[in-house]
């Protein structure tokens, strides 16, 4: 009944179809923030009416996260706890990331699926295949930028070029409908919307980036900046020192695009909690890497899990929530999550 960011993309998908504007400060909060060709995607959508689109689109995304937990599980280099403990283990841990992802109608599903799908790609040695996979989820979400210097860090320059390539073609081809003049407009007003709404934001009780976390303990303002910019250089320094380190491991791919996906939240500024989700292959990572783990890193483990999943207002009440979202903690217990991966 709710799904109101699944509204956001039935009306981009209306006016792509109409070759309107699909950016408009009118829309205030649920502005579409992601690439024009995004619009397009939902235009069958918008074709429909409203009590069977939202029906549609929900089945499809439960679909998804089926899909997404088994790509997950399926695609572990080395199984070593059953599966049926894995699934369980990440719902308990994500449940709630999930429920609010049905709930708004939101695309994250989609695009967690696309990524495994590229690691399902790599681990099968289809280079170009991968890279076509990866470059095709830019279409979800303006995340999937980041897959093609992590595809030329890791040396695999066909997969690169393949995503590259469809990268062009996604930023490309809404010329085919609004021109190449009015397909530039589009993209400069991505860019404004996307910067113009972010410091608003910033101290949302639901943005679990790093940049939302020192502004909500700071206050925004150049410190928060800089100490944001920061942070997130040192994390993006850690996922290149895993790419470093890739020798050590049969199959570093997994692990490599799961703390991607991970990172990608915290480095958003725009980094709702719900977009967490994308680390379901993170979790799924933890849980089978649990009986080879000293007591301690299990612990630890096993608190970050506990915190991510057990921590809704349901449990804690509205109150105490509140107050757990406003100090950022959930953004604090993912660095450890990073640093256990």
């Amino acid at each position: 009944n709710r799904m109101p960011d699944f509204e956001v993309y039935r009306t981009a998908g209306a006016r792509a179809a109409a070759g309107q504007p699909l950016y408009r400060a009118s829309d205030e909060h649920y502005q579409f923030k992601y690439f024009p060709a995004s619009a397009f995607v939902f235009t069958p959508f918008a074709a429909l009416p409203v009590s069977t689109a939202k029906p549609l689109w929900f089945a499809l995304c439960v679909g998804l996260l089926v899909v997404l937990l088994a790509l997950s599980v399926q695609q572990l280099p080395s199984r070593t706890v059953p599966a049926s403990i894995i699934a369980i283990g990440t719902i308990v841990t994500l449940g709630k990331f999930y429920a609010h992802e049905l709930e708004l109608g939101q695309a994250n599903l989609l695009f967690g699926v696309a990524a495994m799908a590229g690691v399902a790609q790599l681990h099968k040695g289809r280079g170009i295949g991968a890279g076509a996979t990866f470059g095709s989820a830019a279409l979800i979400k303006p995340y999937a930028l980041l897959f093609l210097p992590y595809l030329v860090a890791t040396k695999q320059f066909r997969a690169a070029a393949a995503c590259a390539a469809v990268l062009a073609v996604v930023l490309a081809a809404p010329a085919i409908a609004y021109g190449l003049h009015g397909n530039l407009d589009l993209l400069v007003a991505w860019w404004n919307t996307v910067t113009s709404s972010t410091l608003p934001n910033l101290t949302n009780q639901d943005n679990v980036s790093i940049a939302a976390m020192y502004a909500k303990w700071l206050g925004p303002g150049s410190i928060a900046e800089w100490l944001a910019i920061a942070t997130s250089v040192a994390l993006l320094g850690t996922c290149a020192a895993v790419v470093l380190m890739r020798r050590r491991a049969a199959a570093p791919e997994y692990l490599e695009v799961a703390l991607l996906l991970t990172a990608i939240t915290l480095l958003s500024p725009q980094g709702w909690d719900y977009v967490l989700l994308l680390s379901t292959p993170a979790v799924v990572l933890l849980i089978n890497t649990l009986p080879r783990l000293n007591r301690l890193l299990q612990s630890a483990t096993i608190a970050c899990l506990a915190l991510i999943g057990l921590t809704i207002y349901d449990v804690m009440g509205r109150a105490a929530y509140a107050r757990f979202m406003a100090l950022s903690i959930i953004t604090v217990v993912y660095g450890f999550v990073i640093a256990l991966l």
